[in-house]
């Protein structure tokens, strides 16, 4: 009988490329923005397979179910492999990308502040819109 190796949660984020270090790792841990099968969870939980983990970063929020366990930092396609991406997950990623995109198209950043005409034009617009 061969016994699954005991890894951390902060370390297996770490090896599946979740966290660029195991210190980010753990301050995300500490933050909340990693739940263990719904849970909150201390940054020193042993890890199981078939396990869910719910991580946000930033304005994404995955959530990922555990097929393998390895406590090494390896490439990119091998730490996909130490997990699956639930269906559910991926549409909510994309429908969320997508209304972030519409958005900002729809809202405009101006990459200058208004130049003089620029404000009259723009005090003469409320000026109209007012009355």
């Amino acid at each position: 009988m061969t016994e699954s190796p005991k890894i951390r949660i902060d370390k297996w984020l770490w090896a599946a490329r979740f966290f660029k270090t195991r210190a980010l790792a753990k301050t995300a841990l500490e933050g909340g923005k990693v739940h263990y099968e719904g849970q909150r969870c201390k940054v020193s939980k042993i890890v199981e397979l078939g396990a869910t983990l719910t991580i946000r970063q930033g304005h994404d929020e995955k959530t990922v179910v555990i097929k393998q366990l390895s406590d090494q930092r390896r490439g990119a396609p091998e730490a996909q492999a130490l997990y699956d991406e639930t269906v559910e997950s991926i549409k909510l990623r994309m429908d969320e990308a997508e209304r972030r995109r519409k958005f900002r198209d729809a809202n405009p950043l101006f990459d200058h502040r208004p130049n003089k005409k620029e404000r009259r034009q723009i005090h003469r617009f409320k000026e109209d819109s007012n009355s």
